[in-house]
């Protein structure tokens, strides 16, 4: 298993980064590495891509029982980086000191060599998982999985045939407190609602009396939707998540100031901090071209965020502070997908977590951004976030998406590979 650093290092060197647009950067050089390293390992790989370039793996390892195959899905495309701000270079992939630096390292290339250590370990020992595993690395996770996830969900869904659970990124890393070592585990994840919005006027010399201004109105609204207090919604998912936080800190939480309870944690309460409430951010503006006209349309861009159950309310709410002369479109629309946090599969990748660390206390958790499970939710398939990673205190984990000097330990990757080959052969 001591190769998983080697291939982490690989996969980060091979410049996977997402635009946005449809370049496709490196995915089908880190396709053929991913196809490799799995024909090595005696398992075919079949690579898929939806537009030239836009390169997809998905492959299956044969189990020893006939049991319902089970999904690991993973992205092999990650955000950009600017290499004159981090102390090593993002795509490097040195390992300084035992821990891998660059892009990718934790979102998700990381992830990604636990899965490949994964397989090539089962082969030199001769050993196979209790059923089929189905293995899916995609592109353009980190912009909207349509050459990725959605082209193998919509276009390839019987290479998914009988799968019914998943695991992916964002999940079952450890969060010390106190000398408490827990380990959220994700049953969820917030529904995306990315919005195009457009307000149209007159356009006027810019010195006479606006008739219809569509900056202005435009600015109304988003200074609407900018000061609007979301209201704290208490989910199923979000409730089960702050009970087991409460049971793995021995005390209870204080519902009444739960925000200022999530500062209260430092990382702990980050699990919590973003995912008590919706939320609707302005991320882009764009309006007129002359200091003295006034233009006849403006637009918008907003990053809208909803919880499981809430689509309907999130959206009323979001038209009510936009108001008529707002029109909105969708960029993106994903719903809000969520897995049992009182079933056996959650069960077994909390034991899995134990085995390998007696001290783990596994919690239920749900993630404020979003993964590819939203694509494989279309088949019916239910994913939960279970990259494990056993991390030292004071390790800021979810600081290193998409942030500068992203970095993972060795042991930690290592730690990973022990623990799902624990659930996928106990």
């Amino acid at each position: 298993m001591s190769d998983v650093g080697t291939i982490c290092s690989d996969l980060i060197r091979i410049d996977t980064t997402n635009e946005g647009d449809n370049r496709g950067r490196g995915e089908r050089a880190a396709a053929e590495y991913v196809a490799t390293v799995l024909s090595d390992a005696g398992v075919e790989a079949t690579i898929l891509e939806s537009s030239r370039g836009r390169s997809n793996v998905v492959a299956r390892v044969r189990g020893s029982s006939d049991g319902d195959p089970f999904l690991i899905h993973g992205h092999l495309d990650v955000v950009p980086a600017v290499a004159g701000d981090w102390a090593v270079h993002p795509f490097s992939g040195e390992i300084v000191d035992g821990v891998v630096w660059g892009r990718g390292a934790v979102d998700m290339k990381g992830t990604c060599a636990m899965t490949l250590a994964l397989v090539r370990d089962w082969a030199a020992r001769g050993v196979r998982p209790s059923r089929d595993v189905v293995l899916a690395f995609t592109a353009d996770e980190e912009a909207t999985g349509e050459y990725g996830s959605y082209f193998l969900a919509r276009d390839h869904a019987g290479l998914f045939e009988g799968v019914r659970e998943a695991i992916s990124e964002d999940g079952g890393y450890c969060v010390v407190h106190e000398g408490k070592r827990v380990y959220p585990v994700a049953v969820g994840e917030q529904g995306m609602a990315w919005m195009r919005l457009t307000a149209e006027g007159v356009a006027q010399h810019g010195s006479l009396r606006a008739v219809d201004n569509a900056v202005a109105e435009m600015c109304h609204a988003m200074s609407r939707l900018a000061s609007y207090e979301w209201p704290i919604q208490l989910t199923p998912g979000v409730v089960s998540m702050l009970d087991g936080i409460s049971r793995a800190l021995g005390r209870p939480l204080d519902l009444s100031d739960l925000d200022g309870e999530a500062r209260r944690l430092g990382q702990v309460g980050e699990l919590f901090a973003h995912v008590l409430r919706n939320s609707a951010n302005v991320t882009m503006l764009d309006a007129g071209y002359k200091v003295n006209v006034i233009p006849g349309s403006a637009s918008a861009q907003v990053d809208g965020r909803f919880l499981p159950g809430s689509r309907d309310e999130f959206l009323a709410t979001v038209d009510s502070l936009l108001g008529p002369k707002v029109r909105r479109e969708f960029i993106c629309f994903e719903d809000a997908p969520e897995a049992d946090p009182g079933g056996p599969t959650f069960d077994a990748l909390c034991a899995s977590l134990v085995a390998e660390d007696p001290a783990a206390l596994p919690i239920p958790y749900v993630m404020s951004g979003g993964t590819d499970a939203k694509a494989f939710n279309e088949l019916g398939i239910v994913t939960y976030g279970f990259a494990p990673l056993a991390l030292p205190e004071g390790f800021d984990y979810n600081a290193m998406f998409h942030g500068v000097d992203e970095r993972v330990p060795v042991s930690a990757l290592e730690f990973g590979v022990r623990v799902l080959d624990r659930f996928f052969r106990p």
